[in-house]
């Protein structure tokens, strides 16, 4: 073989490896584009209580129909970790949840604080067997546990999330109102006016709270209360429930519309 043969030889075999490599690379990259790890976290109102479904975990309430699945089902190559659990609390995302992000997962949604508050175990007992001066006096106690404990729990949660997911777009979620101007449906059970306002005014502060700390962790945060404004309990298109549920674990929690028209929407927006 002459040399300058062996030379182009030997050339057109390099570069037919660099084109190969440069493939590979390609090939790799446009992969990666479209597969996008997105974990949902936080309590029941990730979970999915409320839908009445509890079809993909039932200690925990999982369900297809939370926004996690459904946002997860909608985006082309989206992979979903899905650790948010009912009843869940800060503890449980800084020392477990968290634990199921890497430096892949791309998203983050989480939603949490309220348990740590007791908001859930109150709204349950407003109007019912406590009266309204109980009520009311619980209803202050929360506040209470939402200015002076929730702060410092929530930076600890939000951390342990941007340290277990250093690369990915994290958005908190926020609580929202569950009573409008008309209480007299059966969904209400009994809240008198003076409950509802209190018991807005509390998820207000809780709403406040939690993106307060978001702003300060350097996350995204989703205020609700405006896209469930028109759609409280007593609504005639509700996304939310009340009280006169089958199954407790599904009072007081976001309808599946409430998913689907309410949380998703306003997430969507940010992730595409």
């Amino acid at each position: 073989m002459s040399p300058t043969l062996s030379r182009v030889i030997t050339s057109s075999a390099a570069a037919i490896a660099a084109a190969g490599s440069l493939i590979a690379i390609s090939t790799q990259s446009a992969g990666a584009a479209i597969t996008e790890e997105y974990a949902a976290l936080g309590d029941s109102f990730a979970s999915g209580n409320g839908t009445r479904n509890p079809d993909i975990n039932l200690g925990c309430y999982r369900s297809s129909e939370a926004y996690g699945p459904e946002i997860a089902a909608e985006r082309a190559s989206t992979t979903l970790v899905f650790p948010a659990c009912g009843g869940a609390v800060t503890d449980d995302v800084i020392n477990t949840q968290s634990k199921s992000l890497t430096a892949e997962t791309d998203w983050v949604t989480v939603s949490i604080g309220g348990n740590d508050v007791g908001f859930a175990e109150l709204l349950l007992n407003c109007g019912g067997s406590l009266d309204e001066p109980l009520c009311l006096a619980k209803a202050d106690e929360v506040n209470q546990r939402i200015d002076t404990d929730l702060g410092p729990k929530l930076d600890t949660a939000y951390a342990s999330i941007k340290q277990g997911a250093p690369n990915a777009g994290v958005i908190s979620i926020g609580y929202p109102r569950f009573f409008g101007s008309d209480i007299s449906c059966l969904d209400a059970d009994g809240i008198t006016p003076n409950e509802a306002t209190a018991l807005n005014g509390l998820a207000d502060n809780l709403e406040a709270k939690v993106a307060d700390r978001s702003r300060a962790a350097g996350i995204q945060h989703i205020n609700p209360i405006q896209q469930f404004a028109g759609h409280d309990i007593c609504s005639s298109t509700p996304y939310l429930n009340g009280k006169a549920e089958l199954n407790a674990a599904d009072a007081y929690h976001p309808s599946p519309e409430g998913y689907s028209n309410g949380f998703k929407p306003l997430i969507r927006k940010i992730m595409g």
